[in-house]
């Protein structure tokens, strides 16, 4: 039987993860407000989907989001954070500073892989993930405590550290289930 997932649908690439959380067996909830994380939401794990990482600040402060949040998954939930979800989940964040979770031991450069004009698509050095990049975070501290999954060009672009998994890219919008089957089983 399948987990319970809970996507952040404030903003960003929500849906795609949904698609790839249920066709990985798992039942998916929308997480918009502290309640739905709070309120006896039977949530298994959270996904922190893509987007623009300065807007989904604002609007997990509006929504009340912040500490509810910051507690699901310092309780030790299973986490998956792609794209403006690692730079939420970063320790120290630049170009510019911005405030993030500090979940993960890393330090991460926004839009480190280059500008919208710059997207593209390739495959992880081991050949095993499809990846997609657009305007994605480049790691630039790795803590001793973080374990590097996957690389491209020798860099590493996911990671995790206890509970959370995290990656550079959008392995979403590429319908690449892999992160989330390490993550959330399935």
């Amino acid at each position: 039987m399948g987990k319970t997932i809970g996507v952040l649908a404030l903003q960003g690439g929500f849906e795609a993860h949904a698609k790839i959380l249920r066709g990985l067996g798992h039942a998916v909830r929308e997480v918009r407000a502290a309640a739905d994380l709070t309120d006896g939401g039977g949530l298994d794990g959270l996904v922190f989907p893509g987007g623009e990482s300065s807007t989904m600040l604002k609007l997990i402060g509006f929504s009340g989001l912040w500490e509810p949040l910051d507690a699901f998954v310092r309780g030790g939930h299973p986490v998956l954070a792609t794209c403006a979800g690692m730079i939420l989940a970063a320790t120290g964040v630049s170009g510019p500073e911005q405030a993030s979770f500090g979940w993960l031991d890393v330090d991460v450069t926004r839009n480190g892989w280059g500008r919208q004009v710059h997207s593209f698509e390739a495959v992880s050095d081991d050949g095993a993930v499809r990846l997609v990049f657009i305007r994605a975070p480049r790691l630039t501290r790795i803590g001793a405590g973080v374990t590097v999954l996957h690389r491209f060009e020798g860099e590493p672009i996911t990671v995790r550290q206890g509970n959370v998994v995290a990656a550079s890219f959008h392995p979403e919008l590429a319908d690449e289930p892999a992160l989330h089957a390490i993550a959330f089983g399935g």
